[in-house]
């Protein structure tokens, strides 16, 4: 069976060249016509995985190695797809298969942006505007949960909540709803300003010594709203901000 890939559907940016867009439009030929069923395929993700992203998980296991020992859920902020909470999940259900108390708790509109302010209009990002990077990822994600927790131990506890709506209110309201929330990992993937204020604000409060901030963007031109809430509330000064050297971000 022959496939053939819309190199339209891959938006050229000034991170994305011509090459990279191509190199995406044979993989997913190359998947589309691989040997073998999907699961197979999916069992053998290295072969069509990209580099990048099989970097990225890397550091995300990495990130969560350091708060092995540190009580408290994981947060993120920021869910497109699903790949980053399903990480966090299938690495709790790997490395601390009885630890019950390790809620994996994500936040998105999954509808897109709800508001852009004049910070993040600064970005170069091209899906910073009303709407931008909407993914209608809720259902979808729920299936994927349903069928995550048919494959762990303890899978009758639940352990990942999906939690959609502007975070402007979702998160005050889930840290009211739930007085006893403590965070051991904050992962934040707004990419806007005024979200990422809002989680810093109400969840740093709840992270003992030791816990983490993670940023998928901190220090990036593309998208400044990621940063400048951490220069105006916690101060750049009073934290250690570490980087993996194998990785871009």
């Amino acid at each position: 069976m022959k496939v053939t890939q819309d190199p339209s559907r891959f938006r050229a940016s000034h991170q994305q060249t011509r090459e990279n867009i191509n190199y995406r439009v044979e993989l997913e030929e190359y998947f589309a016509t691989s040997i073998g069923s999907y699961v197979e395929r999916l069992i053998n993700f290295p072969k069509y995985v990209p580099r990048q992203d099989i970097t990225t998980f890397i550091s995300r296991y990495e990130i969560f190695k350091k708060i092995l020992n540190v009580q408290g859920s994981v947060i993120e902020g920021g869910v497109a797809f699903g790949r980053g909470l399903m990480t966090w999940a299938h690495l709790s259900s790997i490395l601390e298969p009885v630890n019950h108390q390790r809620q994996i708790i994500v936040f998105d509109t999954f509808e897109g942006y709800p508001d852009v302010s004049d910070d993040d209009k600064k970005g170069k990002y091209e899906e910073l505007e009303h709407g931008g990077f909407a993914t209608h990822a809720y259902d979808d994600l729920l299936r994927c949960i349903e069928l995550y927790d048919a494959n762990r131990f303890l899978g009758h506890i639940p352990k990942v909540h999906p939690i959609r709506g502007d975070v402007i209110t979702t998160i005050p309201e889930y840290v009211k709803a739930n007085p006893y929330l403590v965070v051991s990992l904050l992962y934040l993937d707004f990419n806007l300003a005024e979200p990422t204020r809002v989680a810093i604000e109400h969840l740093v409060p709840r992270m003992p010594k030791g816990a983490i901030i993670a940023f998928d963007s901190l220090n990036s031109p593309n998208v400044p709203g990621e940063t400048i809430p951490v220069l105006e509330t916690l101060g750049i000064g009073n934290l250690r901000v570490e980087r993996f050297t194998f990785d871009t971000l």
